[in-house]
């Protein structure tokens, strides 16, 4: 496609995102602290796409994402600067986001847009400030920004003869800057040099490899790589203090110099006395990586929990100050319930290779996040890369993981009961050195409450399990699929057909009622590539198929049970009188059915879109320059179908879009309106929710003068109280009648305008 969407979309999608969150949702997570800043009464902590701040005198906590115009890309340092009133975030790929008090998010890419560096090395270090200046240590050297102007001035390139050299760290000592970096040693050049650009002006005071250096009680101290602490001085070296690893964060805070190692902060008073030392958080199993001191208490960022408030003259008082979130903000599928949204964090690659990782699952319901660490998880035995989850439709409570290395896990209320790893249930994939790799996938319930999983590179690769019995059945694809495949998550049609889209043989289907029929559609039946990745069944029952290049729709599912051979077919939309493909050369990793039709589209790269139900028409399309979406990779996409809420899973944490689109009812005896009564300046919409399909609607005045009617497609219908969209009706009382296609079910609600 050349163009996905018309100008005045774009004009409403920069509209929609500046009204800021009420129509958007965050739900990032905030245990790998990145970073912590702070002034004489607040912290600031950074996770990897989010920050959060934490008011000492009052315990207030408040969260910036995406939604408040965060966009991150990865955060690795943070910076707030009392003087100016500014916090500054530096990413990985040279991203510097500064965030006013006053709430405003200014982007400053100009690191980023640095020809003269390679991509690979414009990550932010560490972030200094000094009259009025921050000076910004990078993997390429050092560059200065006015913080009152936000104006950048000098970059230092340090290394011989002026090459890039990663800088960790900086800071001023008696009137020379000086630069930490790994492997040149520690630099120093005259800081009112105005040739300090020149890397000839700068000396090299000590070598190899150097972590963090910082001015403190009138002296110079300096962190080598091997835990030590020294105190530098005239060309020598005094030990302090050896951790037992490698320092990550040495910094000074509001009297006092804090060192931090993945296993032991040590913290000193101005007159160079340890008057702290943490080893462990008691109960408490995590991996420090930072901590500051503001107001006689020690704050502590940790790689797995966030950060911890301990006092430090008593270490058994501390409490979490984290906000909840779910474990991680890399969410790779999503499973909505009636009542909980459950997310798992493990990953495989684009040709179907696990992580391994060791990530727990996440559940989020009406008391917020629970998660399940990979302790609780693992405890009938390893279950690592959890990449999906399916619940029972008729006990939400009944929940299955599934791992693409370790094989399936039934939760009931929470708490692993059985482990299904190959000696009970799924064959092995291979057993080599007692390495076995059993490979799950694409769970999905039948309509008599089995549950159908794919079981990747084996010739059995369709396996059917029954709770009731606890009893497994598979069923053998070797005939249609050459060798063995991997699969995404299947579909189940109407008629008990499974879908399955492979990682190198199309879609796969599959029926046992049928004699147990199995059937390939690959690029012979004009699918643009063999690696299919997601399927849906919309109401018009066709299957929309994405793939690694792009968009398919099979119509009428059904010609499978009566025919030997099908054939796909793209959707060709109208663009500038130009027929083009929708979604052409896209990479689809989900699709979505919502209330009324319409097709969510998550993509590798471009974003979410949400078409008409017949694919004509981009409704809407959100990308991370003109929405709150956090990345263009979408992972997996959910819908609240009772409430019209859409759930978007990236690499870089979770959003949700406060959609409409819910699914009808099954009469007309829970239709609510909302707003009501509709207050003055309200901009929105009125919400006629809990509709059947097909109802008709009709709106009139308290006189019986008719303003709005229209037909519901799904379960919600939206009045923007325009009298037939155009001029705003006046201040009153508006009758709402509302009646089933055929007439037999009638509602009549009432809805307040207040002008």
């Amino acid at each position: 496609m050349k163009r996905f969407l018309p100008i005045y979309f774009l004009l409403f999608s920069t509209a929609l995102f500046s009204q800021g969150n009420q129509q958007w949702g965050s739900y990032f997570s905030y245990t790998n602290i990145q970073d912590i800043g702070q002034s004489s009464n607040r912290v600031f902590a950074a996770s990897e796409s989010a920050m959060f701040i934490n008011n000492v005198g009052t315990n207030e906590l408040k969260t910036i994402t995406s939604v408040d115009g965060l966009k991150a890309e990865t955060i690795t340092a943070i910076h707030h600067s009392p003087t100016f009133g500014r916090t500054l975030v530096g990413n990985d790929n040279g991203l510097l986001i500064v965030v006013n008090n006053d709430g405003r998010i200014i982007n400053k890419i100009e690191i980023i847009q640095e020809t003269t560096v390679p991509a690979a090395r414009k990550k932010i270090n560490h972030i200094y400030e000094y009259e009025g200046k921050a000076y910004i240590s990078c993997d390429f050297g050092i560059t200065v920004i006015n913080l009152s102007t936000l104006e950048f001035g000098d970059t230092y390139y340090l290394g011989p003869n002026g090459s890039e050299v990663s800088v960790r760290q900086c800071t001023v000592h008696n009137g020379y800057l000086y630069a930490c970096t790994f492997g040149s040693g520690i630099r120093r050049g005259v800081l009112t040099n105005p040739n300090l650009n020149d890397y000839n002006q700068w000396e090299e005071e000590f070598n190899f490899y150097w972590n963090g250096v910082v001015s403190f009680s009138g002296k110079l101290f300096a962190a080598y790589n091997d835990g030590g602490i020294y105190r530098l001085e005239n060309g020598a070296n005094y030990l302090l203090a050896s951790l037992p690893s490698p320092v990550t964060d040495l910094r000074v805070a509001n009297g006092y110099m804090v060192a931090t190692c993945r296993n032991r902060i040590n913290v000193y008073n101005e007159a160079l006395q340890q008057v702290f030392q943490l080893n462990l958080i008691p109960g408490e199993n995590v991996t420090f990586t930072c901590a500051t001191v503001v107001g006689g208490q020690i704050f502590v960022g940790t790689a797995e929990k966030g950060v911890f408030l301990l006092e430090m003259n008593n270490v058994s008082i501390r409490s979490n100050i984290t906000p909840n979130g779910p474990l991680r903000s890399n969410i790779f599928s999503l499973e909505k319930t009636p009542t909980n949204l459950w997310a798992v964090h493990g990953s495989y690659s684009f040709d179907y290779i696990p992580d391994f990782s060791e990530y727990g699952v996440s559940k989020f319901g009406a008391n917020g996040w629970t998660n399940l660490p990979y302790e609780e998880i693992s405890v009938l035995g390893e279950f690592k890369s959890i990449v999906d989850v399916t619940a029972n439709p008729n006990n939400e409570n009944e929940v299955y993981l599934q791992s693409h290395h370790s094989g399936m896990l039934k939760l009931e209320n929470d708490v692993p009961v059985a482990l299904y790893n190959g000696d009970d249930g799924p064959e092995n994939q291979e057993e080599v050195a007692n390495f076995v790799n059993v490979r799950i996938l694409g769970g999905t319930f039948d309509r008599s409450g089995s549950l159908w999983v794919a079981n990747g590179l084996t010739k059995k690769a369709l396996k059917k399990f029954t709770p009731s019995n606890n009893s497994w059945a598979a069923y053998n694809f070797e005939e249609a699929v050459s060798g063995v495949d991997s699969y995404g998550k299947m579909v189940i049609d109407r008629n008990g057909t499974k879908w399955l889209p492979s990682g190198k043989s199309g879609v796969v289907a599959f029926n046992e009622s049928l004699g147990n029929k199995l059937m390939i559609i690959s690029e012979e039946g004009n699918l643009p590539s063999i690696r299919a990745m997601s399927l849906a069944i919309d109401n018009n029952n066709r299957l929309w198929i994405g793939t690694s290049r792009g968009l398919r729709v099979l119509s009428g599912i059904d010609r499978f049970t009566t025919e030997n051979e099908l054939r796909v077919n793209p959707i060709i939309i109208m663009d500038d009188g130009l027929a083009q493909e929708l979604m052409y050369e896209q990479a689809i990793t989900d699709i979505l059915v919502d209330g009324s039709n319409n097709k969510w589209i998550g993509t590798s790269g471009a974003g979410a879109f949400l078409v008409s139900p017949d694919g004509q028409r981009t409704l809407f399309h959100f990308t991370k320059e003109n929405s709150p979406l956090p990345s263009n990779n979408i992972n997996d996409i959910e819908i609240d179908n009772r409430t019209g809420e859409v759930f978007f899973a990236t690499d870089k944490g979770m959003v949700s879009y406060k959609g409409t689109s819910t699914e009808a009812a099954d009469d007309l005896s829970k239709v609510y309106v909302f707003p009501n009564p509709v207050r003055p300046n309200f901009e929105g919409d009125v919400n006629i929710s809990g509709l059947i399909d097909k109802a008709n609607i009709k709106i009139t005045d308290i006189e019986g003068n008719l303003v709005f009617e229209t037909t519901s497609e799904g379960g919600t219908v939206l009045w923007n109280t325009r009298a037939f969209g155009k001029h705003k009706v006046a201040s009153g009382v508006y009758m709402i009648f509302i009646a089933s296609e055929d007439g037999t079910e009638t509602k009549v609600k009432k809805v307040m305008i207040i002008r």
